[in-house]
């Protein structure tokens, strides 16, 4: 990698391609994340008459790989503080490459099942793996719309998933098995991209390696930087502990609650998105096609405006006028099911874009909120809560249709995203334009 001579203030650098690389390849844990955990709704369609699986086979396998999220994010995140963030950030990938093939041969619904939740997690430990690194070599200015774009990532890894699917749906009876193995490639493209990334220079000094750390920010931000414009404190013990020390807990409680109260309804809606808009009655010949495109454009679009917005407007006010616009959408959904099909739609699209600046924020706010030396592992913990709730969103929804009907179970989603709104009102801080050191020190009662 090239030096770039600036001014050595490392949190006021600018976008160098060193943190641009960083960033495209980091968002492509999100990116798989989100083409996995879409591409399985497609390959339901022809697995369920293929493997005869009924509605608890069918929520085994949708909620398995967000299981295998919880496990990998709370696992590995403490694993990353301890290690370091380079070795891991590689590895991962490398398993998710294995499994994706495997998926290919299985026969029976059980080992499906095992795989999706052995792929799960793999992707549960990128996320605090990337997600740690990236915020550790971004500068302030920047890091809202650096950490933004993971979960524009998302969206756009489920949207190519979408497209992956429709393409291969009608050319055979075992087109499900490419389906699943297809994720090996984007995989196998990240792989490449992301070898030799630095170590964090953050972590080096967390960790008393000092003469490493220099070496790296002298290598990324130009010969003129200092260990001193990281402002780190060294030898800062990892202790897992640490995040139940009460302002810690709170934080923790803080950005797993909303980001749970999110994710559950949003995950299960794509997971299930052809059952849900069958459920509508928007199920027949293309029409779910279609609309499952265009909903996923509007997650997508939502995903890509948060990275202007979380700047723009500031994080606190993003956070709570999203989840009352997803709140006023879900209950449209809840109280006329059976609405023409321009205002299912129009519920949809609302919900769809308001989720984006909050899957921003769901990588924005524990990046910021926790010190270097526990960072990751307290990523791997919110995420390891959110996915609680995601997996039992999604393993809930097919009896949820089956027996209390699409109308009850959308007013079930808005009484989640009504819960993550109270939660926000009551804990969420600004961190717009302050240092990590800074934002690590916040109160929650502070606005």
């Amino acid at each position: 990698m090239k030096n770039v001579n600036h001014s050595p203030c490392i949190e006021d650098s600018p976008l160098t391609p060193f943190l641009r690389k960083l960033t495209v390849y980091t968002s492509g844990g999100p990116f798989l994340d989100g083409y996995i955990l879409t591409i399985i709704g497609m390959a339901l369609l022809q697995l369920e008459p293929e493997l005869q699986l009924d509605a608890l086979w069918t929520g085994m396998i949708g909620a398995a790989a967000l299981i295998g999220l919880l496990v990998g994010g709370a696992i590995f995140g403490y694993v990353t503080d301890l290690t370091g963030r380079q070795f891991m950030y590689q590895i991962d990938l490398v398993a998710i490459i294995i499994i994706s093939i495997l998926q290919m041969f299985i026969s029976t619904p059980w080992e499906l099942v095992i795989l999706r939740f052995l792929i799960g997690i793999a992707v549960g430990a990128d996320y605090p793996i990337a997600t740690s690194l990236l915020t550790e070599f971004s500068p302030r200015k920047y890091r809202g719309a650096m950490m933004g774009l993971l979960a524009s990532a998302w969206y756009a890894g489920a949207v190519v998933a979408g497209i992956v699917g429709y393409l291969l749906l009608n050319t055979s009876p075992d087109a499900w098995r490419w389906m699943l193995g297809s994720a090996a490639l984007p995989a196998l493209i990240l792989v490449t991209g992301r070898w030799g990334t630095p170590e964090s220079p953050r972590w080096l000094v967390s960790k008393g390696r000092t003469e490493e750390a220099l070496s790296v920010i002298k290598q990324v931000y130009g010969t003129h930087a200092s260990l001193a414009d990281l402002d780190e404190p060294t030898t800062e013990k990892t202790r897992f502990s640490i995040l139940l020390e009460p302002e810690y807990l709170r934080k923790t409680l803080f950005v797993g609650l909303f980001w749970t109260f999110q994710v559950a309804p949003c995950f299960a809606i794509y997971t299930f998105a052809p059952q849900i808009l069958d459920a509508f009655h928007l199920g027949s010949g293309n029409e779910w096609i279609i609309g499952y495109a265009v909903i996923n454009i509007f997650f997508l679009t939502g995903t890509v405006a948060s990275m202007s917005f979380v700047n723009r407007f500031g994080r606190r006010p993003l956070i709570i006028w999203s989840f009352v616009f997803m709140t006023l959408s879900m209950l449209l959904l809840g109280l006329v099911p059976g609405a023409p099909a321009w205002l299912i739609f129009l519920g949809f699209a609302v919900y769809a874009f308001f989720s984006g600046p909050p899957s921003a924020l769901d990588w924005i706010y524990p990046n910021e909120l926790f010190p270097t030396n526990i960072r990751a592992s307290a990523v791997g913990v919110v995420t390891a809560i959110s996915r609680i709730g995601a997996a039992i969103g999604t393993f809930a929804l097919p009896y949820s249709l089956q027996t209390i009907g699409i109308g009850n179970t959308m007013l079930v989603s808005t009484l989640l995203t009504f819960l993550g709104l109270i939660v926000c009102i009551a804990w969420a801080p600004e961190t717009r334009g302050l240092t990590l050191k800074e934002t690590s020190t916040l109160t929650l009662n502070k606005k």
